[in-house]
């Protein structure tokens, strides 16, 4: 399926309306988008000793796709199937730790922690067995400061996707592993899931543009200065730089001779292809993974990692859900109006839709055949 977007943001044009609404586009996108991308499983904490087991989903509601987190007893931390290669019994419906094994339920079928099969009853004398397909695939997977990132088939390695966010944040300390992201603390009671009646890719063009805030977000837009809003793009991610008003909550200045010396941050809002927001704000990390449910249906899940309480409700970070409810509200009007037999595409704002520009090439690239996909 092909979508013309042209390279140069003042002359091109937005991705036709057929790519929200059609029912092919969305089964193609399904496959050519989300199959071969890295995606965000969450925190590892719950992992972080040997023998411990944690079943996740990756991108639950479109891929489904069940996987297994399993550290071993030399420390290392492997993402398996959580599929019973017998006879496609899931393994493991709960974290775990302290154990030396995967059991099945069903027939009894043992794995050991690098998912190689050690025991199953009633095979004696088949043939070929066991062979390399009754061992638990393994997928690849990344670990970036204390998150998990899994991919069925990944285009590029994770350290490289995500390497300008690291290079990024180590001038501000934010990386450090002894006080940085990876150090900071999941709080399940700030955890909030939405759900609302428009295409995934919509929501994901409002985020990556700040041309709409002072019309959108009047309490966000009175933390910021919109006069100094910054733009970055690189290869598969972007980096929407806030900076902070007067009087209002920054980050500490970064070091000098770094990319952000003498600069008073708000927010580093950080896009990562295709559905993940990393936001930090001077509290903390809050994470924004976006679900593609149905054409006209998504889900965004909202994770908070905490670094100093006492900043809660202060600055742009401060009051995220009423942020969340703006963007809904006018992401639930796009969705209606591209439905309209007057309207096919648009124009980028050279200025503030660089990154919504970067976004539809990837989506044509991707669309048109997984081997470019990595190319813009």
């Amino acid at each position: 399926m092909h979508f013309d977007i042209d390279p140069d943001v003042t002359r091109a044009r937005t991705l036709p309306k057929r790519f929200y609404l059609d029912d092919e586009a969305w089964a193609l996108a399904r496959e050519r988008i989300f199959a071969p991308c890295w995606q965000w499983l969450g925190h590892l904490g719950d992992v972080a000793t040997a023998g411990s087991l944690s079943p996740r989903t990756l991108l639950p509601g479109l891929l489904d796709e069940p996987l297994l987190l399993a550290r071993d007893g030399a420390h290392t931390l492997r993402c398996l199937s959580n599929v019973c290669t017998h006879r496609g019994n899931l393994l493991v419906h709960e974290a775990s730790q302290g154990v030396s094994g995967i059991r099945c339920g069903y027939h009894s079928r043992r794995f050991d922690l690098s998912g190689r099969l050690t025991f199953m009853p009633g095979f004696e004398g088949a043939c070929n067995f066991p062979s390399a397909s009754d061992h638990l695939p393994e997928v690849a997977f990344g670990a970036w400061q204390g998150h998990g990132f899994a991919s069925l088939a990944p285009a590029r390695p994770l350290a490289e996707l995500l390497g300008p966010l690291e290079a990024r944040l180590a001038g501000t300390g934010l990386a450090d592993r002894t006080g940085g992201i990876a150090s900071w603390a999941h709080e399940p009671g700030r955890d909030r899931e939405f759900e609302f009646d428009a295409h995934w890719a919509l929501y994901v063009e409002n985020y990556l543009e700040g041309l709409h805030i002072p019309f959108v977000h009047p309490g966000l837009s009175q933390a910021i200065d919109m006069a100094d809003y910054r733009y970055e793009l690189f290869p598969g991610c972007n980096l929407q730089l806030a900076l902070a008003r007067p009087g209002e909550a920054a980050f500490a200045p970064a070091a000098a001779g770094t990319a952000d010396a003498g600069l008073r941050v708000a927010a580093y809002y950080f896009w990562v292809w295709p559905n993940l927001m990393l936001n930090l704000y001077p509290w903390g990390l809050s994470v924004n993974l976006v679900l593609p449910l149905s054409p006209s249906r998504t889900r965004v899940l909202f994770r908070s990692h905490v670094r100093d309480a006492s900043l809660l409700g202060a600055g742009a970070g401060g009051a995220l859900d009423p942020v969340e409810q703006e963007d809904e509200a006018v992401v639930l009007t796009v969705q209606r109006g591209i439905r309209a037999r007057l309207y096919d595409r648009g124009r980028y704002s050279p200025q503030h839709e660089r990154g919504v520009h970067q976004f539809h090439r990837l989506i044509a690239a991707a669309m048109a055949g997984p081997a470019v996909a990595s190319t813009v």
